[in-house]
């Protein structure tokens, strides 16, 4: 599903932020994304992303080879990515249904089945019933939910966590992880960028770590 074969990303500044990165996850496959401030995490997604464009070598998502897609064909792309940002990135002027169906709306689904698919992707964050709420009366754990219904609310192949627990306490962390493994069985490539090395450390998925653009560690925790 996620290939990198020998990927640099060298910006014009003279910054090199990855070299010669190669690993695969497969369909289904949950890892965590480790490494210092600066080690190359966020470039790693933004690439994913099509945020950012490699400078060498080659990066196939679902067998596409990114290089290959213009800029026309990146809202198409994307499609198939949910992102779940550390700051939530939710909009206080809509409803928590507003907030989940955006995505919906954007790719073109037909509104008698927008509601279908919001109600399931609240019912599966523990979000059942609160669609008229709006998010600033939510506890950040709750957001951090509402934030990952919206992710997946458009079933992507891949989910993409970018410090999904960097605000929250231990218990809540937990949380969301169980919550972001239930989706990585449902079928769903799960890549989670962390810093919370306790945390990963007592989850049994794959752990990549970078360390200044290089990856350094690929292994299985616990």
């Amino acid at each position: 599903m996620i290939l990198f074969d020998r990927v640099n990303k060298r910006y014009p500044s003279g910054h090199q932020a990855l070299t010669s990165l190669s690993f695969e996850l497969g369909a289904g496959e949950m890892a965590f994304l480790t490494g210092h401030s600066g080690a190359g995490k966020s470039t790693l997604l933004k690439l994913i992303m099509l945020m950012e464009r490699s400078t060498s070598g080659q990066l196939l998502i679902d067998g596409k080879n990114l290089s290959r897609i213009d800029r026309k064909q990146i809202p198409y792309y994307r499609r198939n990515i949910g992102v779940v940002f550390q700051d939530h990135q939710l909009l206080f002027d809509r409803n928590i249904f507003d907030n989940v169906a955006l995505p919906l709306f954007v790719s073109g689904l037909r509104p008698r089945d927008v509601g279908r698919r919001v109600r399931a992707a609240l019912d599966k964050v523990g979000l059942s019933g609160k669609e008229k709420m709006n998010p600033i009366m939510l506890s950040g754990g709750e957001q951090q939910r509402l934030g990952i219904a919206r992710a997946v609310v458009h079933k992507p192949k891949i989910l993409l966590a970018d410090e999904p627990t960097g605000n929250l306490d231990p218990q809540l962390s937990e949380e969301i992880m169980s919550v972001l493994n239930k989706f990585c069985e449902a079928g769903s490539t799960v890549l989670v960028a962390s810093h919370d090395l306790e945390l990963v450390s007592s989850i049994a998925q794959r752990l990549l770590r970078l360390e200044k653009g290089f990856l350094v560690e690929d292994k299985k925790t616990l």
